[in-house]
């Protein structure tokens, strides 16, 4: 898929993916030459791949889909098996990426956001990480003044989704907001990707907010800066993929062991009609457009995420406070 020609440049493309990452990869194509007005850094960090991509001009906002902004990914492929010292490893990688955003000051009031739906596993990963957050806006007038000196005021709310509220959720967050009077809001949501390794394998944070729903082409109304008057961090994980995404992987993996192997594409030609059918049909359904898929263990996965960011979200957010005093 050519996006890119010398005659006429990078070319506006539809993009459905909530990762910037990803984002910039569909655009570049098969150029790989690098997006004017965005910058891409990498490193590794204790096992964790960092790239951090920075939009800084109109035409790649525009080109991307992405407002202008800061994004860092963070790749773990195999958050999956459940290895302690890989998640210990990323608690601490976000941790740091979350302090070189938030103020040096522990005087601002955060607002803490969990984005998504509580009764839908796959989109649970907000709410689950409210709960599990240390929320002290309540206790300071009641913890003793060495503990209160060091603490951090922050309140979390879970607003649910605008099913089950019928209330647009930029709408309760602008509520809370007016009247809680936060310097911050983190929100936090379930991402949709393209690629089968980022699911509950990538986090992302970004200084831009958060569109809920809008990898899956469920766009809501966007809590950003301009929209709440206050900056706002995101943090998404990917806990879904597209169906179509899926099957546009597999049709390139067909065509490269096609290129190298002649009696693999000896035993396609001489499958049954029905067989090759059959098989067009799984991959390619009438509806699969509109079908997300999302890995069998989500619920212990998503867990297991929400472990990671809340406590990534409570050392970050009370970095003068010792652990035994908020665990």
């Amino acid at each position: 898929m050519r996006r890119h020609t010398p005659e006429h440049g990078f070319l506006p493309i539809q993009v459905r993916t909530d990762m910037a990452l990803e984002a910039r990869d569909i655009v570049r194509g098969e150029a790989r030459e690098e997006i004017p007005g965005v910058r891409v850094r990498d490193h590794q960090d204790r096992g964790v791949q960092v790239t951090e991509v920075e939009i800084y001009q109109e035409d790649a906002q525009r080109l991307m889909g992405k407002p202008k902004g800061h994004y860092i990914t963070l790749d773990v492929p195999t958050f999956k098996d459940r290895d302690p010292d890989l998640k210990q490893g990323l608690i601490g990688v976000i941790t740091d990426q979350l302090k070189h955003l938030l103020p040096n000051t522990i005087d601002m009031n955060i607002l803490v956001v969990g984005l998504g739906n509580w009764n839908a596993t796959p989109d649970a990963l907000g709410p689950r990480v409210v709960d599990r957050l240390l929320v002290t806006r309540h206790l300071r007038e009641v913890v003793p003044e060495d503990i209160r000196s060091r603490m951090r005021p922050v309140s979390a709310v879970a607003p649910g989704v605008l099913g089950t509220t019928g209330i647009e959720t930029l709408d309760i967050i602008r509520g809370i907001v007016k009247e809680v009077h936060p310097d911050l809001v983190i929100a936090i949501d379930a991402l949709a990707a393209r690629n089968l390794d980022r699911l509950v394998g990538s986090v992302q944070i970004a200084d831009t907010g958060i569109h809920p729903g809008s990898g899956v082409g469920n766009r809501r109304q966007g809590l950003t800066e301009d929209a709440l008057g206050v900056p706002v961090i995101a943090i998404g994980v990917c806990t879904v993929v597209q169906a179509v995404s899926i099957a546009q992987e597999a049709i390139q993996l067909l065509t490269q062991q096609l290129a190298d192997d002649v009696t693999f594409y000896k035993i396609l030609e001489q499958m049954a009609l029905p067989e090759q059918k059959g098989l067009i049909d799984e991959v390619l359904g009438a509806r699969l457009g509109d079908l997300m898929v999302t890995p069998k263990e989500i619920d212990i996965l998503i867990n297991d995420m929400a472990d990671v960011l809340a406590e990534a979200l409570n050392r970050a957010l009370q970095p003068k406070l010792e652990r035994s005093e908020w665990a």
